[in-house]
């Protein structure tokens, strides 16, 4: 890779990947409404052109997506349980127009892609663990919840169907539960850490027991980047999670005792407090053999040690600490 555009760079993971390319030599342009986040070195990262723009804007879209460019990872997303429920109809624009205008000009322009994906694909299929051929299963389409689902669905249609039928160079990673440094507050692990960080009580949704298998952004990225440059990722999917199932309780006790907060953990019912327009997965867990045996990727970082690293990035960082958490 030399030249490379990053939708949704100003993201969590987009950021992250954003300063992996920057520093190993590339060229990045990122393409985002957003800024960078308050710790991101622009001195640092001079190499880095943020360009403003939104996802469904084909013809500022076109800007940027030029035959110049080696690869684009397309990250440009609305993410997040809280969002989805109340904006499902941006949901749907942005993850499946926007992706549609992504792939339209990296064909045209010869461009390979990186789609960024999701576990939530897989719905409530019960048979774990997941192979990326395994069959979705979804709730109600009355049902909010499963907008998101169903977007990044599509979306992968869209790429493959592109990749059969045009010859589009394209591979998609679905992410599992990654965590780390400048997350929003509004998932499992960023939220409990920000509460514990205040003084505040963890907050378990339910019972506490539904699992998750929690992927450190580092071990994110390095599969992102594998998808992109390895011979063998072309036209495939790839699960880029942790093989380590932890339940929801486990991991918030556990920030609990890394943090020093004595609080005990508070529950919150989900149907009360969000209605019928929510529902949970029980169990979250990647099959990994396919991105081990062709990318030879896996996870490298310990829960326990991506706890402790984004802990102590939480401290330093006051900017992060302001945020207001997003609500239930």
């Amino acid at each position: 890779m030399s030249k490379v555009v990053v939708t949704g760079g100003c993201g969590f993971i987009g950021s992250h990947l954003v300063e992996r390319l920057s520093r190993t030599g590339h060229e990045v342009v990122v393409y985002d409404l957003g800024s960078p986040p308050p710790d991101f070195d622009q001195a640092a990262h001079r190499a880095v052109d943020f360009v403003k723009g939104d996802i469904t804007d084909e013809a500022a879209l076109a800007a940027v997506i030029t035959p110049d460019v080696d690869v684009v990872f397309h990250l440009s997303a609305v993410v997040g349980v809280d969002r989805y429920l109340s904006r499902p109809l941006d949901v749907i624009d942005i993850n499946v127009l926007g992706t549609r205008n992504v792939l339209r000009l990296a064909l045209a322009a010869g461009v390979r892609v990186v789609v960024a994906s999701t576990s939530e694909v897989y719905g409530k299929n019960p048979t774990v663990p997941w192979r990326e051929d395994d069959d979705r299963v979804l709730g109600s389409t009355a049902t909010e919840r499963w907008t998101y689902s169903s977007s990044k669905a599509l979306a992968e249609h869209l790429a493959f169907a592109m990749v059969r039928g045009q010859g589009l160079k394209a591979s998609v990673v679905r992410y599992f539960n990654v965590y780390g440094p400048r997350q929003r507050p509004a998932y499992v692990v960023s939220r409990s850490i920000h509460r514990a960080l205040h003084g505040r009580a963890p907050e378990v949704y339910d019972s506490g027991t539904q699992t998750r298998c929690f992927t450190y952004i580092d071990d994110a990225i390095d599969g992102t980047l594998l998808a992109a440059t390895h011979p063998a990722a072309q036209g495939h999917c790839f699960n880029i999670g942790s093989s380590r199932e932890s339940t929801v309780g486990e991991v918030v006790r556990l920030i609990g005792e890394l943090s020093g907060s004595g609080e005990a953990p508070t529950t919150l019912e989900t149907g009360t407090a969000m209605g019928d327009t929510y529902q949970d997965i029980d169990r979250r867990v990647p099959d990994t053999a396919k991105a081990r045996e062709l990318l030879g990727w896996s996870c490298a970082v310990p829960l326990e040690e991506g706890l402790a690293r984004t802990l102590e990035w939480a401290r330093a960082n006051p900017w992060w600490l302001e945020q207001a958490p997003s609500p239930a």
